[in-house]
């Protein structure tokens, strides 16, 4: 792998509610890794024992208005690195993420190019495998990746770009939209993400929802209101 330089170290920055059945297992797949500089957990106000886990892990947390947006916002604000890596809480990445990461920061083009992980979910199920497929076609035509599957960031065009709107919903679309197709780059390396939602919502029912949510927000529905029917 090739050694990322001290300036060029990573903010990990993660939202959470009431996480604490998930965030253990993304926490220690982030655990002492190379390019981390550190890990901000930005809490929308838990009342499980997320804040613990997250204490326990040495993050660094912070207590943010409630919603992914506000958020992942907070968290930014709140982070020192140089490069700023996105993730949910119950997206931990595969093996493999430390490598896909050194080398698209060692691009020559890296500062000016968002990356964003492969999607997979930890379901054996069929239905599973028809949704990632699903999703790699939306990125590849769409140029849409969604925020389960990480975004990492140079902070210069983070800021550059305006960074996330503290919106309850539909906060990682408008970001991507800003940054366009020309500044996202796919990274070779997957974010498994828990299958929960799907295995209780229905792995039809979950998809079609989320579309009618995309496409509310691309008619110009406000997040506030569609944030109602994503449940």
């Amino acid at each position: 792998m090739r050694t990322i330089q001290e300036h060029n170290r990573i903010s990990v920055v993660i939202p959470t509610l009431d996480a604490a059945a998930e965030l253990p297992a993304t926490l220690t797949a982030l655990a002492n890794r190379a390019p981390i500089r550190e890990i901000v957990v930005a809490d929308g106000g838990s009342r499980d024992a997320t804040v613990q886990i997250a204490r326990e892990f040495g993050a660094k947390l912070i207590v943010a208005a409630r919603g992914r947006g506000p958020q992942l916002a907070a968290g930014a604000a709140a982070a020192s690195g140089a490069w700023l890596l996105f993730l949910h809480a119950d997206c931990r990445p595969a093996p493999g993420w430390e490598e896909a990461v050194a080398e698209h920061i060692a691009a020559p083009d890296a500062a000016a190019r968002a990356g964003y992980f492969g999607f997979a979910l930890d379901d054996a199920a069929p239905a599973a495998r028809r949704l990632e497929r699903a999703v790699a076609w939306r990125c590849r035509a769409l140029a849409l990746p969604y925020g389960d599957q990480g975004l990492l960031i140079a902070r210069a065009l983070y800021d550059a770009v305006g960074g996330f709107t503290p919106i309850p919903l539909m906060e990682d679309v408008d970001l991507v939209r800003r940054l366009g197709r020309g500044r996202l780059a796919a990274l070779p390396a997957t974010a498994c993400t828990s299958a929960r939602r799907y295995r209780q919502g229905g792995y039809l029912r979950r998809p079609l929802r989320n579309l009618a949510c995309l496409s509310l927000y691309l008619a110009g529905v406000p997040p506030r209101h569609i944030a109602r029917l994503y449940g």
